[in-house]
């Protein structure tokens, strides 16, 4: 929502900020969220980092990936006490200002990171001849660097702005709720920030990632003997999941997003309320994107299981320790109780060989 008027606020604003239903359904799906992404994206991360070699360009870019996940996952706490606090923010412009662009930067090199992998793997699949000159670490670190400078500088506009707000008629500060106009010179400068999420960071990634899931597919058809169904039927996986979280996840946020702001701009009309619910969808993806490295890397795949198969044999044995432990215990409790009756009763106990052998 942009405000021109530092200090009043339209009604429609002001009802979108007291909505209970959004402060009601946000801190529940978040909290979901979270609940699932930490445990999920800690475990992907220390598979990639610790149990997966060799570090392939694909894993590096699954490592930086996973890192934002478990980020944007760590603040949403703060997310989920805002909403939870009828929308009033009380950590400070700050942690407004963090939060945000975290939340945008999450999303984006999301974006991206599944672009890269796209690319990476097409090269692999179609142009097996010229992969290994392309396809190498430096080279992922190369991107993974210019990635996140792209989206720094592309997001500064939020970076070098106080998001906060304070909405008097209400008694409460928002973060990032309602945008000053002054955050840009003019329109002119709204439209190219605009465009440049929308066009640059959303649609063109899409589109490439499309293409490149599209090329493989067709290639591993035409040569099915030569790799075989089951690496043809993890690239589909791999697919319709990139593809799952791109319309699910990225795709309603960035469309609203470009509604909105146009009808904000030139018809003074708001679609914010629904823009809120799409961006919740969007940290949808940090839940779904361990699936993504499951099935876009062999080797996480295969460690993953044996991490799983170790922890199970694990927790098996520590079971059938403590069954044989309790049923020690028991044994000796039974022997110490017939021992004592033996000598209340001023007779000797008599021990058989047999017995004793058992």
């Amino acid at each position: 929502m942009m405000s021109s008027n530092i200090s009043q606020l339209d009604n429609e604003t002001l009802e979108m900020l007291q909505n209970k239903a959004i402060s009601t359904t946000l801190p529940i799906v978040y909290s979901l969220f979270v609940v699932i992404n930490i445990p999920c994206n800690l475990v992907s991360f220390y598979v990639l980092c610790f149990r997966t070699k060799p570090k392939t360009p694909s894993v590096i870019f699954m490592i930086n990936l996973s890192f934002t996940d478990i980020a944007v996952g760590s603040f949403l706490p703060f997310q989920i006490a805002y909403h939870t606090n009828n929308n009033h923010w009380i950590f400070g412009s700050f942690l407004c200002n963090l939060l945000t662009v975290l939340f945008y930067a999450n999303m984006y090199s999301s974006i991206l990171t599944m672009t890269f992998i796209s690319v990476e793997r097409y090269i692999g699949v179609v142009h097996p001849m010229t992969s290994t000159k392309w396809r190498k670490n430096r080279y992922a670190i190369a991107a993974c660097m210019c990635m996140w400078a792209v989206l720094l500088l592309a997001l500064y506009p939020l970076e070098s702005t106080d998001l906060t707000f304070e909405v008097k008629a209400l008694g409460i500060i928002t973060c990032f709720d309602v945008l000053k106009w002054s955050m840009l010179p003019n329109i002119a400068s709204w439209a190219i920030f605009l465009l440049t999420l929308f066009v640059v960071l959303f649609f063109i990634p899409f589109i490439i990632t499309v293409a490149c899931y599209i090329g493989i597919i067709r290639k591993l058809i035409q040569t099915s003997s030569r790799y075989g169904n089951g690496q043809k039927r993890r690239s589909m996986y791999l697919a319709a999941i990139v593809l799952i979280v791109f319309v699910t996840c990225f795709a309603p946020n960035n469309f609203v997003l470009l509604v909105h702001t146009v009808s904000r701009l030139f018809y003074d009309k708001s679609y914010y309320h629904i823009y809120k619910l799409t961006l919740a969808l969007s940290c949808l993806s940090s839940c779904l994107d361990p699936f993504i490295y499951y099935f876009a890397s062999k080797e996480f795949c295969q460690n993953f299981k044996r991490l799983v198969r170790k922890s199970s044999s694990e927790a098996t044995e520590t079971r059938r320790d403590s069954f044989f432990s309790a049923r020690s215990m028991s044994g000796r409790s039974t022997f110490s109780s017939g021992h004592g009756e033996g000598l209340e009763g001023g007779k000797k106990p008599i021990f058989h060989r047999q017995e004793s052998i058992l």
